[in-house]
């Protein structure tokens, strides 16, 4: 049984994710900052189902405390399949930005992508095959106003998928990026209305959580080993 490390894994998305992964066969490690109860009811209801899970608790910001909790785990068997899901927002037109909003949120996409991933390399590296997959955004492909941050965050993520692809495309390990769009989530029904939402996607619809974990499923699965260095955008078409 592969074991699988999803970051941000109570949320929207991330339970989506935790759920393919574990549909598929996978012991998923469902890590949680924040939403600790919510990991746990997800991992009580996988487990419920007939698959296999368990709660980290970490902030993948915190390097120290990011090691101290996955180093033991990868000491008999690797982690070959990771998912970077965690990442925050913390929009505002930039004139107006705060140095701490600027901050937080690289560290938590760029920052926390290395924190997690450096540590889980060489046991992947060893095993000789691995699937790592970056959650991006449409954000870092075109750019959104109160958003300069976190495109750049997203930007930056998708420059290391790109570089870490090439490292490790030798070793069976493949390294790629989704960029979702307007994803049905908690976030975006608060950001946009249905008449926001078919003005802007040429499929009068947002994405669901499900449909963005099944193209990562398919990304960490042995059918998509030709598949390394690429952003794959889930926008319904409006890029």
């Amino acid at each position: 049984m592969k074991k699988a490390l999803v970051t941000g894994g109570s949320g929207g998305i991330g339970a989506a994710i935790c759920r393919r992964l574990a549909n598929d066969g996978c012991h998923v490690y469902i890590h949680a900052h924040q939403g600790i109860q919510a990991a746990k009811t997800l991992a009580d209801s996988i487990c419920a189902e007939g698959g296999s899970a368990e709660v980290l608790t970490f902030d993948v910001t915190d390097s120290a405390a990011v090691a101290a909790i996955l180093t033991p785990l990868v000491e008999q068997q690797p982690i070959q399949i990771l998912v970077n899901n965690a990442g925050i927002h913390d929009d505002a037109i930039f004139p107006g930005m705060q140095a701490t909003q600027w901050h937080r949120v690289i560290d938590v996409s760029v920052n926390g992508f290395y924190n997690v991933t450096q540590p889980l390399m060489m046991p992947m590296i060893r095993s000789r095959w691995g699937r790592i997959i970056n959650v991006s955004s449409i954000a870092a492909l075109t750019g959104n106003r109160g958003q300069v941050n976190y495109a750049a965050a997203k930007g930056a993520l998708n420059s290391a998928t790109k570089s870490l692809a090439l490292e490790v495309a030798s070793r069976g390990i493949t390294v790629n990026a989704v960029a979702p769009g307007i994803i049905d989530t908690a976030l975006s029904e608060s950001a946009f209305t249905a008449q926001d939402i078919a003005r802007m996607v040429p499929m009068k619809r947002a994405g669901t959580p499900t449909e963005v974990a099944d193209l990562i499923g398919f990304l960490a699965s042995s059918k998509a080993a030709y598949i390394t260095g690429q952003i794959i955008s889930i926008n319904g078409g409006i890029i």
